[in-house]
């Protein structure tokens, strides 16, 4: 899966300022993005993807119509169009917008913060623009479980049916839970992030939510997998996700 810009293809091996440096409209680009003000994505329609998950839809796609991701401070986000399935895709892709490292960063007292910590992509025109997500469902707890304790890259929506399929996930007792929940918000955010200087507010009382549903559930498949089924959900009438059971499947 070759990485071009402008047709020719890119040497990954060169650092980012390099690559900055051999094509100045990437620069230009990351400027047009970084000076749009977040929006504010409200869940109606929204599929939210966490940390190592990803989705494929279509323009057709008749429950979602915008795809998003945020709190990215040392993560990155990545946006396909018509390139299939991520990891599977043989053809080239084309760099178009490169918004990573010194092009989305600022500084305020020696410490290094991003500029934009979310993207979200309107599937029906491709329009990409930078956003927050006050809801980050469904099953926010147990997707961030399942990253916690090392998930593999994992894909969440079946575009044909239009439904979102959370796990079956299975992890075994998370280590010293107990210790970490009992430790102040500063521990917590300097030993459990890679990035304690530039997280945003809501960081440490994620972790904790998710540190408490790992203890409520250090054996996922009694408490929430005993079937060996995924959790399924599919938009209403009012573009929100509901889950179903499986004999409506």
């Amino acid at each position: 899966m070759p990485l071009l810009v402008n047709g020719a293809r890119v040497d990954l091996a060169r650092t980012t300022g390099d690559m900055i440096r051999a094509h100045p409209h990437l620069e230009e680009k990351a400027k047009l993005l970084r000076s749009q003000p977040a929006q504010i994505v409200e869940p109606k329609g929204l599929l939210y993807v966490q940390q190592r998950e990803f989705a494929v839809t279509t323009p057709k796609d008749g429950s979602v119509s915008i795809l998003g991701s945020d709190d990215a401070t040392t993560c990155h986000i990545v946006v396909l169009r018509h390139t299939g399935a991520f990891d599977l895709q043989p053809e080239d892709v084309h760099l178009v917008t490169f918004c990573v490292t010194e092009l989305n960063d600022r500084e305020e007292q020696d410490i290094h913060f991003p500029i934009i910590y979310g993207i979200a992509v309107n599937v029906k025109t491709a329009e990409i623009f930078p956003a927050t997500f006050p809801v980050k469902g469904p099953d926010e707890d147990l997707r961030s479980a399942h990253t916690l304790t090392g998930a593999p890259l994992t894909n969440i929506y079946d575009a044909k049916t239009e439904q979102l399929q959370i796990g079956p996930y299975f992890w075994g007792p998370f280590p010293h839970v107990d210790f970490w929940l009992e430790q102040d918000d500063a521990q917590i955010l300097q030993n459990l992030s890679t990035s304690p200087l530039a997280e945003p507010p809501h960081f440490v009382s994620h972790i904790r939510s998710t540190l408490t549903f790992l203890k409520e559930h250090p054996f996922p498949s009694r408490s929430l997998f005993p079937d060996r089924k995924p959790r399924i959900y599919k938009k209403n009438e009012e573009g929100l996700w509901e889950q179903v059971c499986s004999d409506k499947i």
